[in-house]
């Protein structure tokens, strides 16, 4: 079992903090099944989900993540949530500044999985460099796989009519969406993938490379 170390009593408001973001996301669930907006309820639990991996995390493997990363993880998912409600529609620029944050995300867990290797596995060297170029890949790749998701999603809303699940505004929106996920993935490999070294070492225990 991998432990960090505990948090910091001046960490403690980072994760009162995550957890305010995630009673903000149950509101919006039961907002969701109040008002009965299935799009919604996908919108509202999946973000919700996604903010509660680091507990499940501590109580699966028992493992402490960063509080700083905790709320970084929530920050993302309630953007997305919360976005659902309205903001994407009505600021052009509150999709971008998700999409930055959550590809940010992504990164990190793309560095996480090649450090992993590159510890574990002796037959596998990753120069800095060369993981540099792996995390923009692997954050560009994730972008399009999700733009192809949000446009089949609103395909097949057209077919069978209602609302689409995951919302698409058109070429510019996509073309954007992926410069700011870009934008995200080029920031955590930069300076950020500090954060992330405690999920490479999870995953490093977690997998047996040989």
């Amino acid at each position: 079992m991998i432990r960090d170390a505990l948090p910091d009593p001046t960490e403690e408001p980072l994760l009162a903090a995550a957890r305010a973001l995630q009673a903000v996301l149950v509101a919006v669930v039961v907002y969701a099944l109040v008002t009965v907006q299935i799009g919604l309820v996908f919108n509202g639990l999946t973000p919700l989900l996604v903010a509660l991996i680091p507990d499940a995390v501590r109580r699966r493997y028992g493992h402490q993540m960063h509080p700083g990363l905790a709320l970084w993880i929530a920050v993302a998912a309630t953007l997305h949530g919360v976005g659902a409600l309205g903001p994407y529609r009505e600021f052009g620029w509150y999709d971008q500044v998700a999409h930055s944050v959550s590809a940010a995300l992504v990164a990190g867990v793309g560095y996480a999985l090649v450090r992993a290797i590159d510890r574990h596995h002796e037959g596998v060297v990753v120069p800095p460099r060369l993981r540099f170029v792996f995390v923009l890949v692997f954050v560009v790749s994730f972008g399009v796989l999700w733009e192809i998701a949000e446009f089949g999603s609103g395909g097949l809303a057209s077919l069978l009519g209602g609302e689409a699940v995951l919302a698409q505004y058109g070429i510019d929106d996509i073309a954007l969406d992926l410069l700011f996920n870009a934008v995200g993935g080029v920031l955590v490999a930069l300076w950020g993938t500090g954060y992330f070294d405690g999920v490479a070492a999870l995953l490093g225990w977690q997998v047996d490379w040989d």
